[in-house]
């Protein structure tokens, strides 16, 4: 109970900034202006991202073609978070098998002769060929 006038006393020291003290019928807002500042301030903001994206891209280091030393050659999933991954190491592939927060060697092999590290499918012929093919055979 005490506390409650020793507040209001305090609240009475404390200077009232004047546009707090005007009225509120004196004071307008234009709710165009607000809208504006709004606009311009998500622009400023979109601007901010598209800058710092841009620099990201230019910046960033890139994986090139060439993997270096370590090569993956194939993965399979074997479940929802776990894959066998084969990996080329100089002459040796390594078996591996990689889950959440582990990664085991299950099989080291030698590189298979006549293993060529070219693309293995055949180039995958363009969709405006095919799409033209399945549509002549579909009006016959």
């Amino acid at each position: 109970m005490r506390q409650i006038p020793l507040l209001l006393g305090l609240a009475a020291l404390v200077p009232v900034h004047p546009v707090l003290a005007a009225d509120a019928g004196t004071v307008q807002t234009s709710t165009l202006g607000a809208l504006f500042q709004t606009f311009l301030a998500l622009v400023v903001v979109l601007g901010i991202l598209y800058a710092f994206l841009w620099l990201l891209r230019r910046y960033a280091p890139t994986q090139t073609g060439a993997q270096g030393v370590v090569k993956v050659i194939g993965a399979v999933m074997v479940g929802p978070r776990e894959r066998v991954v084969v990996v080329e190491i100089g002459d040796t592939w390594l078996l591996v098998g990689v889950a959440p927060g582990r990664v085991n060697a299950l099989h080291t092999l030698p590189r298979p002769e006549g293993y060529s590290a070219g693309p293995i499918a055949a180039p995958m012929p363009n969709f405006a060929g095919k799409l033209g093919e399945l549509l002549s055979r579909r009006k016959t």
